[in-house]
């Protein structure tokens, strides 16, 4: 496969998964509000914080308003994260590899471009409620999912959007629960309180892992809640089984199939793979959480890095793209 081909396909896996979970993060973030007490107010830096932009954000804003945070998240086109600008640029490599898509992928992604624009034009930031609008944008991101799962060959192209998937998904659920640092962190008063649980719980639900949860863990525990969303070696979103389903996708797309590593981003993927496969939960929270996930974030830039190097850095005229949000 040309490396111009699989760096678009690639970019078109993170876009997307980025935008989706940004979709995530400002529904659950509605739910929260809902359930917090009245003499509580709303906590929107939070999600700011965790998308790495807060620096960028208080260049242009001093204040953390419900409908500034909104519209910087979601339709601010001098956000480089912004939901409209990730699908713009989903749209864009889809557009230039449509002979890589089935048709009906390519129609989706179309449709979830003019769906995002639509929100801008309606100004959605401003709705009293709109919850329904970011439900619908993430629904049509997990429908592209579903039909270019089954429409699609499993060959280098497939592997390629799949990484891109994972190593997003694995670096936004590493933001999620980040949160919980950034302000939502309780005093040490409230720790074990409702408002505590109150916040994992919302937590859980961002991910839609709340159901799973409880059939594993039973009781809402704050180290029950990391391992889960770190360490869990079967749920979907949780870090380690992002990274494991990533280095698959990479040793197919290499054809390493005997083990050890190849190149440069083979070996940064399972280092960090088997560190994780092997970590306790009570090493993390005796490194502490948020020093813990800053480093993982860290380390999963640094994949990315080395997959750019190794795959897409071919020609002097390809296209750049970046992880924008280091």
């Amino acid at each position: 496969m040309l490396s111009r081909v699989a760096n678009h396909i690639y970019w078109l896996g993170r876009y997307l998964e980025r935008a989706e979970n940004y979709a995530r993060f400002i529904d659950v973030n509605f739910n929260l509000m809902q359930d917090l007490p009245l003499d509580l107010k709303e906590q929107w830096q939070p999600l700011i914080a965790a998308t790495g932009d807060l620096k960028f954000y208080l260049e242009t804003h001093k204040t953390f308003s419900r409908d500034q945070v909104l519209f910087f998240l979601s339709f601010d086109e001098k956000n480089p994260n912004s939901m409209i600008n990730t699908i713009y640029r989903a749209r864009e490599n889809a557009r230039i590899i449509r002979d890589s898509l089935s048709k009906e992928t390519w129609e989706e992604v179309n449709e979830l471009y003019y769906m995002i624009k639509h929100g801008a034009d309606k100004k959605m930031w401003k709705k009293e409620d709109p919850r329904i609008f970011f439900e619908q944008i993430k629904n049509q991101i997990l429908l592209i999912y579903g039909i270019a799962d089954n429409t699609v060959a499993r060959t280098e192209g497939w592997f390629f959007r799949q990484l891109g998937q994972f190593l997003e998904r694995a670096d936004q659920t590493s933001r999620i629960l980040d949160v919980k640092y950034h302000i939502l962190l309780p005093s040490a008063e409230e720790v074990g309180t409702p408002l505590d649980f109150l916040h994992w719980m919302a937590l859980l639900k961002s991910v839609t892992g709340f159901n799973s949860y409880r059939r594993i863990y039973g009781n809402i525990d704050p180290a029950g809640v990391v391992e889960f969303m770190v360490l869990n070696k079967y749920f979907p979103r949780s870090i380690y089984y992002c990274l494991k389903e990533a280095e698959n996708c990479l040793l197919a797309i290499t054809g390493n199939m005997s083990g050890g590593y190849q190149n440069s981003a083979e070996k940064a993927m399972g280092e960090l793979r088997s560190k994780l496969e092997y970590a306790e939960v009570s090493e993390i929270i005796n490194i502490g959480l948020h020093e813990y996930l800053d480093s993982l974030q860290v380390k999963i830039n640094h994949i990315s890095n080395q997959v750019n190097e190794n795959f897409f850095k071919i020609k002097d005229n390809l296209l750049v793209q970046s992880q924008v949000n280091e």
